[in-house]
């Protein structure tokens, strides 16, 4: 396996698929994928990051934006559903709320053969008052969701309060 590519020297986490989803993908080469989910401090996107390629379907999933339909298949999934508090998703996946108001939820099949890139969240400033930190959490880029996903379910967010 290639070693993963950096956008920084402050990367946290670890690009390395364990468990279940080790046999489930094969490391390949592709720089031009690689470059497209790898961002600038404080910009987003993955701080560093491994290409894999899917040799079997895989469940993951995608919180999107219900004002705008075309960002249900968009490029940043994870492959553990979420769930706990909202800002602590935010915070975990590096999601300013100008981007999404995370008020929908797509769990959908990700083809074999598919390329995917794998790593952990880049630093996000979302406002003069409110920026997130590097992530460990693992994120999966997807560059073309519409073509490599399919057997979509769709959930609406339910407010609860504790």
């Amino acid at each position: 396996m290639s070693q993963p590519i950096s956008s920084g020297l402050y990367c946290v986490g670890s690009t390395a698929l364990s468990g279940e989803l080790s046999d489930k993908f094969t490391p390949v080469q592709d720089e031009s994928l690689l470059s497209q989910a790898i961002g600038e401090p404080l910009q987003g996107k993955l701080c560093q990051g491994s290409v894999y390629e899917s040799t079997q379907d895989v469940i993951i999933y995608r919180a999107w934006n219900s004002t705008n339909p075309k960002s249900q298949l968009g490029q940043w999934w994870s492959f553990e559903l979420p769930s706990g508090y909202t800002a602590d998703y935010r915070k975990n996946f590096e999601i300013c709320y100008q981007w999404s108001p995370l008020d929908k939820l797509a769990k959908c099949t990700l083809k074999a053969g598919t390329k995917v890139v794998v790593g952990n969240g880049q630093s996000a400033k979302c406002s003069e008052y409110l920026s997130y930190p590097v992530s460990e959490k693992q994120q999966v880029f997807i560059s073309e969701g519409a073509s490599v996903v399919e057997n979509c379910q769709v959930y609406d967010s339910v407010m609860s309060w504790e």
